[in-house]
């Protein structure tokens, strides 16, 4: 068939370096259909840093979730940091296939790039690219051409410091008694008189005593998740504590809400660093009451906190 975009497609080779790389990255993975997946993924996005760089647009694919082995195996990610835009996220399509699948977490990217690679996996053609997507399944005719992603990334990249700035968590200030929105004390959660109690007094009984407690000098508040995808909600709880005048002590934690005892399986809660490269990690096995992470950083370090099961994720920035 036939493309909007085909009399401007770009075709790279994929040579060695490509199928090295990918080949690495599929033997992390246990399950066959897992290691494909994450093999054809990294074939796009390479293709799509391979185009880039001949345009001369800078990326910055170690900083993308999928050079991540974590979000590699848990996620169906094929993105591509584009450093002061965004995140494209690169979809392979397969010879003969008249749709380029893309799954709806990702709806945050600044952009969708369809990939065709060869039967033989040894060329892969850009076909074209959409800035927003209301399905799983878009077709091909749908794509615009790639000059439209070029035009798109060449625009002035728009402030965005002041908006992000109010989306961070400014946890100095909690030792204020200053909070942003949506951050209740952990009492609240568990209020008796509310008509539906985040967490019951018989989840409270098999939760750790310190979800209650925090030092005198710290401070501790938590939140609610509905990742609604995977049908759970939960409760966050970040506590933090000033061990030096430069330094705070920080504790993450997730509890079940709703009359739930036990934590899904498979809920991974990572720590993320500015650069947002994943420095610690943990996981639920089965039938954890709880996950906790605990760590210390310097005044001025940026964090985050995030969240995924299944198709779902979660993350929140904070600012030390």
């Amino acid at each position: 068939m036939k493309t909007p975009a085909e009399s401007l497609t770009f075709t790279i080779p994929l040579g060695e370096e490509a199928h090295h790389l990918a080949q690495e990255f599929r033997l992390r993975q246990r399950s066959k259909a897992k290691a494909k997946q994450v093999y054809l993924n990294t074939l796009a996005v390479y293709a799509v840093k391979f185009y880039l760089q001949c345009m001369e647009i800078k990326t910055d694919w170690e900083k993308s979730d999928s050079w991540n082995p974590v979000m590699q195996t848990l996620t169906d990610v094929a993105d591509l940091n584009i450093p002061n835009h965004g995140t494209l996220e690169c979809r392979a399509v397969l010879p003969n296939s008249e749709v380029v699948e893309i799954p709806t977490e990702w709806e945050d990217r600044i952009g969708y790039v369809a990939v065709q690679l060869e039967q033989s996996l040894r060329e892969a053609t850009i076909l074209g690219f959409v800035e927003t997507v209301a399905t799983e399944k878009l077709p091909l005719n749908q794509l615009q051409s790639i000059e439209v992603l070029l035009e798109h990334l060449s625009q002035p990249t728009q402030p965005q410091s002041t908006q992000a700035q109010k989306n961070i968590v400014q946890l100095s200030q909690w030792l204020h008694n200053v909070f942003e929105e949506g951050w209740q004390s952990v009492e609240a959660l568990f209020n008796p008189l509310s008509a539906q109690p985040a967490i019951s007094f018989r989840q409270l009984s098999s939760m750790r005593p310190s979800i209650l407690k925090h030092s005198k000098e710290g401070i501790k508040r938590g939140k609610l998740l509905d990742l609604e995808r995977e049908n759970n909600k939960l409760a966050l709880f970040v506590g933090v504590t000033p061990t030096t005048l430069t330094e705070l002590s920080i504790s993450i934690e997730v509890y079940p809400t709703e009359n739930q005892t036990h934590l899904p399986s498979e809920l991974q809660l990572l720590v993320l660093d500015a650069q947002e490269e994943v420095v610690i990690q943990t996981q639920t096995r089965t039938k954890n009451e709880y996950i906790q992470i605990e760590f210390s950083a310097k005044s001025g370090e940026q964090i985050s906190i995030k969240l995924v099961l299944g198709r779902d994720s979660f993350i929140e920035t904070f600012l030390v």
